[in-house]
């Protein structure tokens, strides 16, 4: 995120940690400075060797003070700008899928043969109509409010009794009149007065034998109480962000709090999530504005947008939990090796302070043996030491701060992202059992299905209503009709014609068709492959068609084949929002795949991720790091809970969960080391008199060499990885040092592998150190974890190993602290052997 360096001191008052460290980093600047002139005065001579890297660290962090606190600054920003962008879209987007449906709801009530011939005046029944658009409205439950106008702008039949309104002089009615097709609008009108703002969504109907216009259909969404739980779902569970949909102008006209930010409100609007503070009622806010991303070629109204805003004083605050204290420490240490990458002035600060370490240890080494007065020498290392441990304190909390925030975000957005997964999908299929229903109730298939031989006439004319329908309802694969033995008479297939009709459907969904007790209930095939669903395992959703004249009496049913593949496919896609290296999948409570992202899981295996997730209560959705083939990730699961009566009163049950793994990096042995911060104990065993060893990790170990042998250590990443050729252990070059006066490259061998053949080549060297053996005339690398120090050690504290002294690389056991800490003694000549033959 670019950010100018003018808005960084904007943003830090609110990020004490970034101030600190910034702080921190110019008291290390300045000692460094004094530690360079120190060593140029005192011992000159001595400090040769380490000077020029002593200055390189001091210029590093003269450079990269600036660039670090600009870095973290961006780091932070950019993070808290993708959290509210997530929700922001989120928003506005689920109020589009589900507008959508309004469209098609619209356009097909406006056909009904009963409507229309009342609003043309064929039929005089009020009680009959309003009737059946109770009907309607029990099963579609978004809606408020239905009314049929008469051209007039008369109301001729309405559901809502408490607000009973006579006629409209709303501009809504000429224009739907004049319109082939829907209208939509978002205002206050006089069909709902005193309730200030509604969503109607108006369609003219056409008289059943002229096709002239004769009224208007209006279908008044539920607006509040939709929004109210679309803000309740995905509030910020920290209250620091508002929720907002906002019209075209940037006016508020839903909130997720309106004594924080009302309705009518007017406030700045950030389309481009632009890293700049918006100023709103004397607070600054960052802001992120999102458009729809549309759902099959629809937008929503007009200018609609989803804004998130949050006060830039709360932006930053770090909760009282901390998501890299609860994982287990191995874990723990493998994510944050992968945090360095986050900054990449941090990372070159910490590659600065890895370093530090190097120059101490290769300026005790170079001395070593040497019956020379190191005193001098051993203040400026011991100093270097200190602050070099100051720094890396500093800044290893950098990155851990970074990183939990990191962490921290990213375990709540893919909640968030498995959440809007399952919520989609339950707010998906309740349209579909909606759709069944009241298609179930269409006049002419309950004439058609009641008599005893319908001519083929009448079966064709089914066939056209289901194709109307199906051309306004593209989720579907395929609609069908069946007659009460359960033979299809009719159809509307994606594919067109391809011989079902005159096929029976299987006798258990008849029988369970047959027994459904009223209008209001559905049955729904379990999710698999049957004859009418293209091979692809489905949902279709079944209702009842009744006699005309008997309610008791069922002639038939519908058949609604859901296109789940297409459709649950976009759906994960919409939930992820772009997150390409993320996987969602859903699954039912056995853990068979119903959907997935992944090309690699196929419909119907188990997904073994999902198994510790099944048992998951209904709405209930958790989030953890795990290991998964191989890779750190975040994984979040989440439970269906239906929505509205769907899956929660109707009596349909069938959970579905969502798991969606967003990777965070590969698997790295990044050990935890023994010791730890008691690592300093070898500053006791310094300047004793004894003999000096050169330690170091392998393997989160403590080994050792005779400081004798020992020339130097350089970054691992000079090296160049090359076949291991002749030798099992050798793993690359590197190039001469300044300190070898070589003419030739030093071929490197990885001692883990000579310690244990099995140990696998070519792991990765990012911090990690090589170090230069000499042994005769023989000069060679070995490649090893991490540097530790040059201690001295006496006699007595070095005894012959209890196991392969006589034959192994280890021939003595180092027992340091008292034999509090053992270290393994590397023979040198046995190395040389095992090396170079």
């Amino acid at each position: 995120m670019s950010l100018p360096s003018l808005a960084v001191d904007n943003f830090l008052p609110y990020m004490p940690d970034v101030t600190r460290c910034e702080t921190s980093l110019r008291e290390l600047n300045l000692m460094w400075r004094l530690i360079e002139s120190t060593a140029r005065m005192v011992c000159p001579t001595e400090a040769q060797a380490i000077l020029p890297t002593i200055a390189a660290t001091r210029v590093g962090f003269d450079r990269l003070e600036s660039e670090l606190v600009h870095s973290l600054v961006s780091e932070k920003i950019e993070n808290v700008m993708s959290a509210i962008g997530t929700r922001a879209s989120y928003v506005i987007d689920i109020v589009v899928r589900n507008l959508y449906e309004r469209t098609a709801d619209v356009g097909f009530l406006a056909t009904d043969r009963v409507l229309c011939e009342f609003a043309a005046g064929l039929g005089h029944d009020v009680d009959a109509v309003r009737s059946r658009l109770l009907s309607y409205r029990h099963k579609y439950t978004v809606y408020d409010e239905i009314l049929l106008l008469g051209r007039d702008g008369s109301v001729l039949v309405q559901t809502d009794a408490a607000c009973a309104v006579e006629g409209t002089h709303d501009p809504l009615l000429a224009e739907a009149l004049q319109t082939d097709g829907y209208v939509q609008v978002f205002r206050p009108t006089d069909l709902r007065p005193g309730l200030g703002p509604s969503l109607l969504y108006a369609q003219r109907m056409l008289h059943p034998t002229t096709r002239e216009p004769v009224g208007v259909l209006c279908l008044v969404f539920g607006f509040q109480a939709e929004m109210a739980g679309i803000f309740h779902a995905y509030r910020d569970p920290h209250a620091r962000s508002i929720l907002l949909l906002l019209d075209g102008e940037g006016t508020v006209i839903a909130s997720g709090d309106a004594q924080w930010i009302p309705v009518g409100a007017r406030v700045p609007t950030n389309p481009g999530d632009q890293p700049r503070l918006l100023l709103y009622a004397g607070r600054e806010y960052l802001v992120s504005t999102r458009q729809a991303q549309g759902y099959q070629s629809y937008r929503g109204p007009t200018g609609w947008q989803g804004q998130v805003m949050t006060p830039v004083d709360l932006a930053f605050a770090r909760d009282d939990t901390s998501a890299l204290a609860s994982l287990d420490a191995a874990i723990r240490a493998g994510l944050l090796s992968h945090a360095r990458h986050l900054s990449p002035p941090l990372y070159e600060v910490l590659r600065a302070t890895e370093s530090i370490r190097r120059v101490v240890w290769n300026g005790q080494v170079v001395t070593a043996g040497q019956h020379v007065d190191r005193q001098r020498l051993k203040t400026i290392l011991d100093q270097i030491s200190e602050t070099g441990a100051r720094s890396n304190t500093l800044f290893a909390q950098s990155v851990r701060d970074l990183y939990e925030t990191v962490l921290s975000s990213g375990l709540q957005q893919i909640r968030f992202v498995a959440q809007l997964a399952v919520d989609l999908l339950d707010r998906n299929l309740y349209e579909r059992a909606d759709d069944c229903r009241w298609w179930a109730l269409t006049p002419e298939l309950r004439a058609t299905l009641a008599l005893e031989k319908p001519d083929p006439a009448a079966l064709e004319a089914i066939g056209a209503i289901l194709r109307y329908i199906h051309s306004l309802y593209t989720v579907y694969a395929r609609l069908f009709v069946y007659d009460r033995h359960g033979r299809i008479v009719a159809q509307s297939h994606d594919g067109g014609d391809d011989g079902v009709i005159g096929r029976p459907i299987d006798d258990d969904t008849l029988q369970a068709v047959l027994a459904l007790p009223s209008e209001q209930h559905y049955h729904v095939t379990p999710f698999r492959t049957d004859a009418f669903t293209d091979g692809r395992p489905t949902y279709t959703y079944h209702a009842a068609i009744r006699h005309p004249d008997d309610e008791r009496q069922v002639v038939g049913g519908i058949g609604i084949v859901f296109h789940a593949q297409r459709e649950f496919l976009a759906m994960l896609q919409g939930a992820l929002g772009g997150r390409d290296d993320a996987h969602a999948h859903l699954v039912d409570r056995a853990g068979r795949i119903v959907a997935s992202t992944d090309a690699r899981q196929a419909v119907g295996e188990v997904l073994p991720a999902a198994a510790p997730w099944l048992a998951l209560a209904n709405g209930e959705t958790v989030s953890r790091v795990v290991i998964h083939e191989g890779q750190y990730a975040i994984l979040a699961a989440s439970a269906s809970a239906g929505y509205r009566e769907f899956k929660t009163t109707d009596g349909y049950r069938d959970d579905i969960l969502a798991i969606v793994i967003q990777p965070l990096g590969q698997v790295r042995d990044a050990a935890v080391r023994n010791g730890g911060a008691q690592d300093d104990w070898w500053t006791e065993s310094s300047g004793r008199g004894g003999h000096e060893y050169a330690t170091f990790y392998l393997g989160g170990e403590l080994l050792a060499l005779d400081a004798t042998m020992v020339r130097e250590a350089v970054p691992a990443e000079q090296m160049t990885a090359t076949p291991a050729g002749t030798h099992p252990a050798r793993v690359g070059l590197i190039p001469p040092t300044s300190n070898t006066a070589l003419g030739h490259f030093i071929w490197v061998y990885d001692l883990a592998a000579l310690l244990n053949p099995a140990t696998p080549l070519h792991r990765p060297l990012e911090g990690r150190q090589i170090i230069l053996v000499q042994q005769g005339t023989q000069l060679f690398g070995l490649l090893v974890d991490e540097l530790h120090a040059v201690p001295e050690f006496d006699a007595g504290e070095v005894i012959e190993a209890p196991f392969g002294g006589g034959v192994g690389l280890i021939d003595r056991l180092i027992r340091a602290r008292g034999g509090q800490v053992l270290i393994a003694v590397i023979n040198g000549q046995r190395l040389a052997r095992a090396v170079l033959g």
